[in-house]
This record gives structure tokens, sequence and C-alpha cells, in this order.
């Protein structure tokens, strides 16, 4: 008897939820179909709940920044079966979303760079009165992955690794390694460092990082291609990930989300305890940055030479490039409905559940106020 209670009391309340979640949607014309996101079906059903879908139908097609192709799938796990929308999001890169965008093929591109002047000016003759605009949405550490067999806690820093991808140091027993791992037993091992094949923005803001903390070790101009001789080429964050873990003394740079079962270097900034790539870490960083992006453009300008306990100086923040006037009647329902969606609470949650670092609070309410204006 007391089985059965049990078992009317959560049929009961589980109907309850089953109500709630169905109200939450009617807006959206659609039931939530039960998919989960990355974490689970639960945590689906509860973001769900808060889609606020209006007139969005159809089919998004997008591309960019594969730092953030993780979070793009996860939310659509979500905001798909909601809204009955399909979202086709490439993931080629920065630099072919940001082409793409300029072009008038894709609602909405995804760079881990900010709008350069002459990508605004190209951006003016797809957005009808008015132009592209930055969205901060997507926060998160390049986690430097590693292969060294019997090293497990490697600290670098930035001299140090400016060296290793410029081919200076050419070795894992180098004496520069030693002096920062005094404890570890490094092995005469070939050093192969992976860098992206194509235009990334993660490479673009790997390299400011270098530039900011020891330019007098890397004598490149930075930007979005890589320019440093010699290494291995992988396309993608994936790509440089796999390169990574099927390599024996290599060494890459990535999104923390492709750092599965890859080990990850700490990085010596000057504070008391070298810093490790994580969430937390990453938001220390990121928290300080500020905007720098005129009218509705929100690009920020992040501390790469930060020596804050906690603070990993590494980061990244992926945009969301849109036009802030003159979006595609046919898309922008859509467009604004899914940006609304990855904006909210609920949608900034689905970041830290797989290894990336929620816009601050103050960054992202200037988001969503944005998102609601666009036309």
């Amino acid at each position: 008897m007391k089985l059965q209670r049990k078992n009317r009391l959560r049929a009961l309340s589980l109907g309850a939820v089953a109500v709630s979640s169905a109200l939450a949607l009617t807006a959206c014309g659609s039931d939530d179909n039960g998919e989960g996101n990355a974490n689970g079906g639960s945590s689906a059903a509860a973001n769900a709940s808060s889609v606020k879908c209006d007139d969005a139908k159809g089919q998004l097609l997008a591309d960019g920044s594969s730092a953030q192709k993780n979070a793009i799938d996860a939310w659509t796990k979500v905001f798909s079966p909601a809204c009955n929308v399909q979202i086709n999001y490439k993931g080629a890169g920065s630099g072919a979303g940001v082409t793409s965008f300029t072009q008038g093929q894709i609602a909405f591109a995804g760079s881990d760079s900010a709008l350069k002047p002459d990508e605004v000016a190209a951006s003016k003759k797809v957005c009808d009165g008015g132009q592209g605009i930055d969205l901060p949405m997507v926060g998160g550490p390049i986690a430097l992955g590693y292969n060294v067999p019997g090293v497990d806690n490697l600290v670098l820093d930035a001299p140090t690794i400016a060296k290793i991808f410029d081919s200076k140091i050419k070795n894992w027993n180098d004496e520069a390694i030693k002096k920062l791992n005094p404890g570890a037993k490094l092995p005469d091992l070939k050093i192969q460092a992976f860098h992206r094949s194509e235009d990334s923005g993660t490479t673009d803001n790997f390299t400011k990082y270098l530039l900011a903390t020891t330019p007098e070790n890397w004598k490149y101009s930075g930007g979005k291609a890589w320019q440093a001789q010699g290494g291995q080429a992988a396309s993608g964050s994936a790509g440089v990930a796999q390169g990574v873990k099927q390599n024996s003394g290599a060494i890459g740079y990535f999104e923390l989300s492709f750092a599965k079962g890859i080990d990850t270097v700490a990085i010596d900034t000057g504070a008391k305890t070298p810093v490790k790539p994580s969430t937390e870490s990453a938001t220390a960083d990121i928290a300080a940055a500020k905007v720098i992006g005129t009218g509705k453009d929100l690009a920020l300008q992040l501390d790469y030479k930060t020596k804050a306990e906690g603070a990993y100086p590494i980061t990244l923040v992926t945009y969301e490039i849109v036009c802030d006037e003159g979006n595609k009647a046919d898309t922008l329902p859509a467009t604004k409905a899914f940006l609304r969606y990855i904006a909210s609470e609920d949608g900034q949650k689905v970041l830290a559940q797989n290894d990336y670092a929620p816009i601050p609070a103050e960054i992202i309410a200037k988001v969503r106020t944005t998102i609601e204006g666009l036309s």
C-alpha cells in the first residue's frame, strides 16, 4: 500500500510538471518532445519551458566559430524541438563564418574575434539600413592540451609557450621547461606543436595573449591566420585536439570542451599558484572585461595580462554576429528567438554544464536588451 501511495504521488507530481511545461510552451506552438541536452533530458525539459518562440519557424543557416560548436549543439537540442526550428550551424571557423555573413549567406555568424572595420563595412551591404554587430554569448578558456608520457601536472609561462609554438624550444626536457617543473620527469622527446590550419578566432585570441604578455618572444602581428613557421596544422579545435591525443610529445591549443581525456597546462601568470583552465578561472578573467564596442555593438576587451589569483589568462569570448537592422524578414523571428534563448538565464546555464564560461551578468543583460531591438 505504501508503494502504491508513493507511485500515485509521484504521478501527480509529474503531471503537474507536464501541465506547467505545456502552458509555458503554448506560445511556441509545439510541445517539448523530451529530447535532452548534453547533460540529460530533465535539464532539457526545464530549459525548454522557458523558450519563447513567437513566430519562429523553418530553418536557420549559420556558420563560424568551432569553439562554440559544442555549445550550439547543446542549445539546439533544447530550442529546435521546442520551436520546431532547424538550426544548421557548420562550425567551419570564425573566418568562414564572418565571410558567409558579409556575403548574405547565413542568418548569423559565430566569431571568436569581434568584427574588424572592413568587415563592418562589408556587412552594411547585406544589413539593409544597418550593420553587423557583436553580441558576446560564450566564454571559455583556451586550454593548452599536451601528450607527454609520465608528466601529469605541466606548468608553462608565456615566454616558454611562445618559444614552443615558434619552434625555438624543440624538446620536452629543455632547460626552460625543467625550471618551471622541478619535480617532473621530463623525457628527451621531440615537441610537436599543433595549430589551426584555417583562419580561426581561437588562433587570434591565443596569439593576442602571446603578444600582450611576451612580445619580445612573439614577433608576429597576430590575427586569425597562423603565422609562425613549423609545427603541425589541423582543422578546427576538434582536429587540433585529435592531433594532440594521437601523437606522443604533442601540444596544442583548443577550447576546454575539446579537452576530454587530455592533460592541460597550468599557466604561471605571476600569481602565487599556476592557474589551470576551468569555467571558474575563465569567468574570473572575463569578469574584468570592458565593453569597447560603440552603439549596439558589444565587443569586449579581455585582460590577457592578468595576475589575479585563480584567473586564467588565455580566454576567449565568442560573439554571435547579426544585423542590428535590416535582417531578412523570413529568418528574423527565428534568429531573435534562438538568440533570446541562448542569452537567457537557462541558456547560459547550459554553458557551465558543457565546460564553457557564462557571460558575466552585467554584460549579458546588455546583450538581452540588444536582441529585443533587432529588426
